[in-house]
């Protein structure tokens, strides 16, 4: 993997977008940069794209053999190219594939710490004991899980943190 690089599903909702690779790069972005999203992973869009350069089929049902069938129209309308792919030119295919393959949204925001699946920031590790999570400079007062500045991936692994700091500070406190 990349740096910068998750490989994970992302999940269309009327909210926008969110799933596995939508909450995980959320720990990361600052909101500057747009993600790229590949839409059509492990495929090289533009030489799929030409091998239907023939065809009278409309982009959106060619593109609807890969992806949802509303996704494939939407990003077809978005793109002015909900049209037969015959008609589109090899210019405009390249353009298509690189951009399936490299999709760029820039997020306007998030849903907020109401809905957040885990949080960033908090006290800072280096100002606790790694065995007991007791203050270094306070005596008797412990931190565990999210409130510590600990983040891990997806998958369970911020309630092992949660669990395993909690243990660990229980069997001192």
């Amino acid at each position: 993997m990349r740096r910068g690089t998750l490989r994970e599903n992302v999940l269309f909702t009327h909210r926008g977008l969110s799933g596995p690779a939508i909450l995980q790069i959320s720990s990361y972005w600052k909101g500057r940069e747009p993600l790229a999203i590949d839409l059509l992973p492990g495929l090289d869009a533009t030489a799929w794209l030409f091998e239907h350069a023939r065809s009278p089929a409309r982009l959106d049902n060619v593109l609807a053999e890969r992806l949802p069938k509303r996704l494939a129209q939407q990003w077809c309308a978005a793109h002015g190219i909900a049209v037969s792919i015959n008609t589109l030119g090899d210019a405009r295919l390249r353009a298509a594939g690189a951009q399936l393959n490299r999709w760029e949204v820039l997020p306007s925001g998030t849903l907020g710490y109401n809905k957040a699946e885990v949080t960033l920031g908090g006290v800072d590790t280096r100002g606790l004991s790694s065995k007991t999570m007791a203050a270094t400079s306070v005596p008797g007062l412990y931190f565990i899980g999210e409130v510590v500045d600990v983040t891990g991936w997806l998958g369970g692994y911020n309630f092992q943190w949660a669990w395993a700091s909690g243990h660990a500070a229980g069997q001192v406190a």
